[in-house]
């Protein structure tokens, strides 16, 4: 230990930095992220409490979700609409909430272009050219100066809305779903006038919005820029591209820092928010590039779910700050706790909750962290402080019950019948690419074990024990078991994913995996399978294996490595029955689209199906003189989410 007190485990991480006016904390970025929180076009208190927490949390620098910049943008419903006079009580309810806890916040100001809908507005997309979107498909309206220099003054007018509102300053969005990335982009920009054709003439668009965000928000406070390193689409921004632009906006005295990122929210959207089958600071060599030209701090992205990776990112000077997104999602102390020293609760990159749940037009919220998108709303008092508890099932729903209840002063048992926690989802987690599950698991029990947990595996509990601990309160979540489909009959050669990935069965040859359920189940068996050099087939009454990868933004990633195993995909078509004849299965199928039966010969079937709930012990308690409950999959099989929540919501109810 020296002199001056034990050495910070982070120390870049830690370390202040100026940013133009003011100086931040720590080198932690809350980069910029859609939450569907706004009601009406108008921030909301739950914005507030949301950016709160991570400040609270110890983030550096905070950016908010986008406000749009003019009437004719509004790609989803729950856009801020920050050129509405409006807005700015709302904005300083969410920057004194912030400033209260010594964070940072700059607001983001975007217009979407031809990446957006008319369906809300009734207008036409306004966009550099008249280029349609792949994902929207609808034709945009190609400006007109006069309508350049509208935009520009939208920008200039959201820019001062935000000064009103508090907040330190703003960001302008040139990246993933913007007007400014469209006219950088010669894919997307077709002009011939002069905001058309070399690369200085697309950035003229660009060097007009931050001048004018300049004069705007005046000396005092901060403009950044986020700049796209990499659309990866055909015609797109390549990496020279962002590394000339950056070196343009540092050239015009404007700017205070750039911001980095990946992809096109449409077209190339799994680049952006990557899943777990992608490798931490897949995206660093953006800002890399773009720190060796200029001198503005960088700020970079990458799937950083670790203090130790975004440690790494800035130890070897590919970037000057870190944003860290899905991380603080899931554990908004992030910052602190890593600062300190403690656990972090870890991201899954599941994009379950956020990703998914935001693409539905739903608030944002996370499979780990049950509070997120609920950080406006109290939570009870307990009842009677001090109850005895029995947990009874070590799968997530358990898990979460167990902690929260002892975090709330509860003296909390959780037995588990088998010799690991973890449920189904440790199983999961040991499929190819999904081995991050694993760290929910982790985080539960250590969180179970700080709050005084006493946990007990292998040991069954039945009604006569729990009559016999007397326990003031019983959470019953023993989860859900396999159900053998009607057309398996009791054939060996028919198995549960659960039993492959256990290592119960081990098929090889021709392996046909049914996928009832359009999620991670099938395709997870699939690969493992084929990786062993089993011939497998997935068959699905779907339109698409695994239809709700898509949600997640796991499809790509899918697609692709189904065709390098060789992978067949069967799509729309139903198991009517099963036939064992010398040690193989006959298979008949059927395309139900058509009704058109054919059969093959497999050496065994795969099957990710319905489960059905483990409730017998909650039957048995019923009507109990103590308080019973059940959680997760006891009451009826879900996904991790719905278990996280009730054993959340079941421990503050006690």
């Amino acid at each position: 230990m020296s002199e001056s007190g034990p050495a910070r485990p982070y120390p870049r991480l830690a370390a202040p930095l100026r940013l133009g006016p003011v100086t931040l904390r720590n080198r932690v970025v809350f980069s910029a992220h859609l939450t569907n929180f706004a009601v009406d076009g108008l921030p909301t208190a739950q914005h507030a409490a949301y950016y709160a927490a991570r400040a609270r949390g110890g983030a550096g620098l905070i950016v908010s979700e986008e406000h749009t910049v003019h009437p004719t943008d509004r790609p989803y419903e729950k856009l801020i609409r920050g050129y509405d006079p409006a807005v700015v009580p709302g904005y300083r309810r969410i920057t004194e909430a912030v400033h209260a806890h010594g964070g940072r916040i700059l607001a983001q100001l975007n217009h979407n272009g031809a990446q957006g809908s008319g369906m809300y507005t009734g207008l036409p997309l306004w966009a550099p050219s008249a280029v349609p979107d792949p994902l929207f498909r609808e034709v945009p309206k190609a400006v007109e100066e006069h309508e350049i220099r509208e935009l520009v003054d939208g920008y200039a007018r959201v820019a001062e809305h935000c000064r009103a509102g508090g907040f330190d300053g703003v960001e302008l969005q040139c990246s993933q779903a913007s007007i400014v990335r469209q006219f950088l982009s010669p894919g997307t920009n077709r002009r011939t006038d002069r905001y058309g054709g070399p690369l200085r003439n697309r950035a003229r668009f660009l060097l007009e919005v931050v001048e004018a965000l300049r004069a705007a928000v005046g000396p005092a406070l901060v403009v950044g820029v986020r700049l796209s390193g990499h659309d990866g689409t055909d015609g797109g921004i390549t990496l020279d591209d962002a590394v000339a632009l950056a070196a343009l906006v540092e050239d015009s005295g404007h700017v205070d820092y750039v911001n980095t990122s990946i992809g096109v929210a449409t077209e190339t959207l799994h680049l952006i928010e990557a899943s777990m089958a992608t490798p931490h600071g897949y995206a660093l060599f953006v800002p890399d590039a773009i720190r060796r030209r200029v001198r503005l701090p960088v700020v970079g992205v990458g799937r950083f779910t670790t203090p130790a990776q975004a440690e790494a990112a800035l130890a070897e000077g590919r970037c000057d700050l870190v944003g860290v997104v899905r991380g603080q999602i899931a554990d908004p102390d992030f910052a602190a706790e890593a600062l300190a020293g403690d656990d972090v609760r870890p991201c899954l990159a599941c994009n379950q909750e956020c990703i998914g749940r935001v693409g539905l037009g739903r608030w944002i919220g996370c499979v780990a962290n049950p509070r997120a998108g609920r950080e406006a709303q109290p939570l009870p008092e307990p009842r009677r402080p001090g109850r005895r508890v029995l947990v009874v099932g070590g799968g997530p729903a358990g898990l979460r019950a167990a902690a929260t209840a002892a975090q709330r002063g509860h003296r909390v048992t959780l037995c588990e019948s088998t010799d690991v926690l973890g449920g189904q989802i440790r199983t999961a987690a040991t499929a190819p690419g999904r081995g991050e599950l694993a760290g929910l698991v982790r985080s539960l029990e250590a969180e179970c074990r700080r709050a005084g947990v006493e946990m007990r595996t292998g040991v069954h509990v039945d009604a006569a024990v729990v009559r016999d601990a007397r326990p003031d309160a019983v959470v019953v979540a023993t989860g859900a078991r396999p159900r053998r489909p009607d057309w398996a009959g009791d054939t060996g050669l028919v198995v549960d994913v659960r039993d492959v990935l256990d290592g119960r069965v081990s098929p090889h040859g021709d392996v046909l995996v049914v996928d009832d359920l359009g999620f991670h189940h099938a395709t997870s068996v699939a690969e493992l399978l084929a990786e062993r050099g089993a011939a497998v087939t997935v068959c699905t009454a779907g339109m698409i294996v695994g239809q709700d990868l898509g949600l997640t933004l796991d499809m790509e990633g899918w697609t692709r490595r189904a065709h390098a195993h060789g992978i067949e995909q069967l799509t729309d078509t139903l198991v009517t029955a099963v036939a064992e004849r010398d040690g193989r299965l006959d298979v008949a199928l059927r395309h139900h689209p058509t009704a058109v039966a054919h059969r093959r010969t497999v050496a065994a079937v795969v099957v990710a199906t319905h489960q059905d709930p483990v409730d017998e012990l909650w039957a048995a308690l019923r009507g109990s003189a103590f308080h019973v409950v059940r959680i997760g999959d006891a009451v009826t099989p879900r996904r991790a989410d719905a278990a996280i929540v009730e054993g959340e919501r079941a421990a503050t109810r006690l």
